[in-house]
């Protein structure tokens, strides 16, 4: 029988665990909600009141999800206060960081075999820092969208500024809408960089998204930003 010894890394908060299935569930929702409205199925009804009253629920299971959604954000800047495993963001002010992202990126491309140990890889760090670029754009677009029923209102003052400085509101509605499949693009990606690293290489990545610590038998090269 083979002993490895293994060091535990405290990464990421239950704020931070919590907001990112919250985020699975809704992108989820959101898109599929998201995508009959923009394009709502051709259907045939007995009733001819039964057709908006369907598309009223779908539009409103789209807003509820938004809210819960930036509802769990609000836990996961707490966590980013309090935990230094949810502060793995990119050093883009070091040169290392570059070809550090190079080396990971070739190593998911299948250029390279092998590449060094990360508690969170640069490309990860990466792309998660334009996920939530794409987040706040939605976010925004969103509620500027939604709250031009009553522009005078508060929610009108706080977000009607998105639709000036964009153009008007069907360009956030485009916006808003092409920013929807970058991030659907993002979880094809991310889903086959989580799952490869967690049967492949053993990163525990998946599993470090429910407890929280990562399990490993080699020293990252990123160890001192938790420890």
């Amino acid at each position: 029988m083979k002993q490895e010894v293994r060091k535990e890394y405290y990464l990421f908060s239950p704020f931070l665990r919590i907001f990112h299935w919250l985020m699975v569930i809704a992108i989820i929702v959101l898109f599929i909600t998201g995508f009959l409205i923009t394009k709502p199925p051709a259907m045939l009804y007995a009733e001819p009141d039964a057709s908006p009253l369907l598309m009223n629920v779908t539009r409103n299971v789209h807003f509820i999800a938004a809210f819960a959604f930036c509802a769990g954000f609000i836990g996961r800047v707490y966590g980013f206060i309090i935990n230094r495993g949810d502060r793995l963001f990119p050093h883009f002010w070091e040169k290392k960081y570059y070809t550090d992202t190079m080396e990971v990126a070739q190593h998911y491309m299948l250029i390279k075999a092998t590449h060094k140990p990360f508690l969170r890889n640069p490309l990860a760090r990466g792309s998660y820092a334009g996920l939530y670029v794409l987040v706040a754009i939605e976010v925004l677009t969103g509620f500027a969208m939604y709250y031009m029923t009553e522009p005078s209102a508060i929610g009108g003052t706080l977000f009607g500024w998105v639709n000036a400085v964009l153009g008007g509101e069907m360009i956030s509605h485009y916006v808003h809408h092409y920013a929807a499949w970058a991030i659907i693009l993002f979880a094809i990606g991310h889903f086959y960089m989580v799952v490869r690293a967690e049967f492949m290489e053993g990163e525990a990545e998946v599993s470090s998204m429910f407890a929280g610590s990562k399990l490993l038998r080699h020293t990252p090269a990123d160890a001192s930003d938790v420890e």
